[in-house]
């Protein structure tokens, strides 16, 4: 339903852009022949050259070949904006777009544009996996991340920011990260992963159409995320480790004081 949900708003936006007489490449790259079926990847986030929003276009002709599966299709969302005076950023975003609205990738291929806050709050309740894959080890956190695991949807990351922590084995994927630069060699890895573990349990289907390995690495992302990485968390342990004993504290010197 969540994803139903996100597939019509991107379809809404892109049915607004028809209006304006948008080329009909650019209605492709906006999303709007993706089915809420598909197996659905978002990497949204700010475009800077560190996070390598296009590592996982490194090999074209084998990304072709994930994302226009007969039997198993994956489809992935791209959003974000580059800092203004950021060039490499904006490249990035344009390499995007021009992928996604090439005809050979089928329309599985979306860049959203006027990435905000309403439009994360669907990304991170719709899609299936949050894609992250910066350069360690720059990444300072990932509070993106956060909140779609939150939300039981599954994190694929290299390990690094909050993921080096957040990871557990069983509530998502996650790979090492060249700390040299090589696109090359995480790339092969991302393709594993998507390949021989995300895409075979996510299609992994009973009678009912329900993925019972899916399910349960949704549900342990909300229990290992939720407790974790949240504000009651961080607000508790301000109070306890730190304010409750500058209260104590205060206290004494009060009393000392009279």
């Amino acid at each position: 339903m969540l994803k139903m949900m996100l597939v019509a708003v991107m379809q809404e936006r892109a049915r607004q852009r028809w209006k304006e007489h948008a080329d009909p490449n650019i209605m492709m790259a906006s999303g709007i022949m993706f089915d809420p079926n598909t197996l659905t990847l978002a990497f949204a986030r700010r475009f800077a050259s560190y996070k390598r929003a296009n590592l996982i276009m490194t090999d074209l002709e084998r990304l072709k070949g994930i994302l226009s599966h007969p039997r198993h299709p994956v489809q992935i969302i791209f959003a974000g904006k580059a800092h203004p005076s950021d060039t490499l950023g904006k490249q990035l975003i344009q390499q995007v777009f021009n992928i996604a609205r090439d005809p050979e990738f089928g329309g599985r291929i979306a860049f959203i544009e006027d990435y905000n806050e309403e439009l994360a709050q669907y990304l991170v309740h719709g899609v299936d996996v949050w894609l992250n894959n910066p350069q360690p080890p720059f990444e300072a956190s990932g509070t993106s991340g956060m909140k779609a695991g939150i939300n039981g949807v599954p994190y694929l990351s290299v390990l690094d920011g909050w993921w080096i922590e957040g990871y557990n084995g069983a509530n998502g994927w996650a790979f090492d990260g060249s700390v040299n630069g090589s696109d090359i060699g995480d790339s092969e890895e991302l393709y594993n992963i998507l390949e021989t573990k995300i895409v075979p349990l996510y299609y992994d289907k009973d009678e009912a159409g329900v993925s019972t390995g899916w399910v349960k690495v949704m549900k342990e992302s909300i229990k290992s995320a939720t407790p974790g990485f949240s504000s009651r968390r961080m607000v508790k342990q301000y109070a306890l480790k730190f304010y409750q004993d500058a209260l104590r504290l205060a206290n004494e010197l009060s009393q000392e004081m009279k």
